[in-house]
């Protein structure tokens, strides 16, 4: 599996599970909004797949970017950045459940941490593309947050600042795997 394959998988298990998670929410919806986040993911999956090996080599090179090791590479610079966000994420938990007592909002504080760091693996990986899914989810969260300490319930929260960054991370990995593949494959 390529690196840039690998990121993509990465990003669309966390929509998935975004997803999965938050979806108990919208009670009608629960079981649909599942499925199709299940069918979104095992399709990214396989929208993902480098060309067949007769395709071509200018479809292979296509398909992995020319670009910095430091942009596709899972090394020191990432996993610092990992770190700090798993930091930032228990931290919030922590605050959210004990200090707030208001365990509800974990997902809010879930998805602006998650947001934040796109916009450090934006720099470690010189894709500035990756600001826009970091606002979009920073955003969710924020919004979430707000809406949590305005009062609105759990189910609100959960559909702001849960399902809404899980579409955002599907959609973000679907929309760069459709861009990394030859014209002839669409």
């Amino acid at each position: 599996m390529t690196r840039g394959r690998t990121g993509l998988i990465i990003g669309g298990a966390f929509g998935l599970a975004f997803i999965a998670v938050n979806a108990g929410a919208a009670a009608p919806l629960t079981v649909p909004m599942r499925l199709l986040a299940i069918a979104a993911f095992v399709g990214l999956f396989f929208a993902s797949r480098p060309p067949a090996a007769g395709a071509g080599a200018d479809a292979t090179a296509r398909t992995e970017p020319a670009a910095p090791a430091a942009r596709t590479a899972f090394g020191r610079r990432y996993w610092l950045v990992v770190a700090a966000e798993a930091v930032a994420a228990l931290a919030g938990l922590f605050l959210t459940a004990r200090v707030f007592h208001a365990p509800h909002l974990a997902v809010a504080c879930i998805a602006l941490v998650v947001g934040v760091h796109f916009f450090a693996l934006a720099a470690v990986w010189r894709q500035t593309s990756l600001h826009v899914l970091g606002a979009a989810m920073t955003a969710c969260g924020a919004a979430g947050l707000l809406l949590g300490v305005a009062g609105a319930g759990a189910a609100a929260v959960s559909a702001v600042a849960g399902i809404a960054p899980g579409v955002l991370l599907l959609a973000s990995a679907w929309w760069s795997a459709l861009a990394a593949r030859p014209r002839a494959a669409l």
